[in-house]
């Protein structure tokens, strides 16, 4: 079970099925996250990608605090329908998008497509160091983050990232985030 921080269903329990293998970003962190990300951001007017998605405590999260555009991507299918299901109950569905697919998979086919403001990454904290590299290589270099935009990747606190798009990284226990900037492109000097 998991709860929307803030907005307009705040304090709403979300309570997933027991057989759900999850672990919801727990209430603490969740708020220190957004706490930051609305500093730099007006919730209402961004996009927003949601990377291993889960059961959507993140994408319901940034829903409830008025952001229109929000696309989720997981692979399990009993979690795709949960957040479906849930986004229909709370009259959200016009906010977020479910992709049914792997993260890797799904980045490699739709780069160039979309850009936005906010990506957010939660991978499963087993997940070797080499393909959270991977990862942000994939999001960094296809343009998945707006040039204001930051990458957002939820990851364990003992994991340190050395990586020339890092600019911060703040630890609650044992769960950390790690923020990262887009790569802006070289000025033509001649143009």
């Amino acid at each position: 079970m998991y709860r929307i921080i803030s907005g307009r269903w705040k304090a709403k329990k979300i309570a997933a099925p027991r057989n759900f293998d999850v672990r919801p970003t727990t209430d603490f962190a969740k708020e220190a996250l957004f706490s930051i990300l609305e500093n730099k951001y007006d919730m209402q007017s961004i996009a927003v990608l949601d990377l291993f998605a889960g059961i959507g405590s993140i994408s319901l999260e940034f829903a409830s605090r008025g952001c229109q555009d929000v696309t989720s991507v997981e692979l399990n299918p009993k979690h795709t329908a949960f957040i479906n299901t849930t986004a229909a109950e709370l009259d959200m569905a016009q906010q977020i998008n479910v992709q049914r697919g792997d993260t890797f998979d799904w980045l490699k086919k739709f780069r160039n497509k979309k850009s936005f403001e906010i990506v957010f990454s939660d991978a499963p904290f087993e997940m070797e160091e080499s393909k959270y590299y991977e990862m942000i290589s994939l999001i960094l270099n296809n343009k998945y983050v707006k040039e204001n935009g930051i990458l957002v990747v939820e990851h364990q606190s003992r994991m340190k990232f050395n990586h020339p798009s890092l600019i911060d990284t703040r630890k609650y226990g044992n769960v950390s985030f790690s923020f990262f900037e887009s790569i802006k492109e070289e000025k033509n000097i001649l143009e």
